[in-house]
């Protein structure tokens, strides 16, 4: 059966799905976790986003995610393993309904990955040109392709490619990163640590 593509409106439920999602991992997880992150459209206020909650989970060791998969489990996630990316462990979520509401992407901290994600994030967060172009042209591919999951992501693979390169600028450029308090969580256990960005 097809996949119906949906993207809408920012809503601000999204926050709040977030931290609750972000509270349970850390719970589920353990002080393995350091810091829960917001990502993906749903984390930036101007744009339409498919309503599934991105989620960014740094770990001190992803041996240890592994190892506590059943607990993710439990929350109601699929545990997926790499699924695609090395280093990766991801993890889905869906509703009562069937219809997907999280996904979770767990990597080891000092991974390039979470670096790529956040400055994805934090350059459309800064840059609303670039953030309402991204905006447009997933609403145009969802009237193009409304029944075709693998169409709309190929139809955003480009643009995506070139935020990611002009995202990797800026923030080589940046003498310190902009994460704002609403979209991470840090784990209390580490509260005192550094932030290692």
């Amino acid at each position: 059966m097809p996949m119906k593509v949906v993207v809408e409106p920012h809503n601000t439920r999204w926050a709040a799905m977030f931290n609750r999602a972000s509270t349970e991992i850390h719970q589920a997880l353990g002080p393995n976790v350091t810091t829960v992150h917001h990502i993906g459209s749903t984390a930036i206020p101007t744009i339409y986003a498919k309503p599934i909650i991105d989620i960014l989970v740094e770990v001190a060791s992803i041996a240890v995610v592994d190892a506590h998969s059943r607990a993710m489990e439990a929350l109601g996630y699929e545990a997926m393993g790499e699924f695609g990316i090395p280093g990766r462990r991801y993890f889905r979520r869906d509703d009562d309904r069937g219809v997907r509401t999280h996904h979770a992407h767990t990597f080891e901290a000092g991974s390039l990955e979470i670096d790529r994600h956040l400055a994805f994030r934090d350059f459309l967060l800064e840059n609303p040109t670039w953030a309402q172009q991204y905006s447009e042209l997933k609403r145009r591919l969802v009237e193009a392709h409304p029944d075709d999951i693998q169409a709309y992501m190929d139809g955003k693979d480009a643009y995506i490619k070139n935020v990611d390169q002009q995202a990797a600028e800026w923030q080589r450029g940046r003498t310190r990163r902009h994460r704002p308090p609403a979209t991470e969580m840090k784990n209390p256990s580490h509260a005192a640590a550094p932030d290692s960005s």
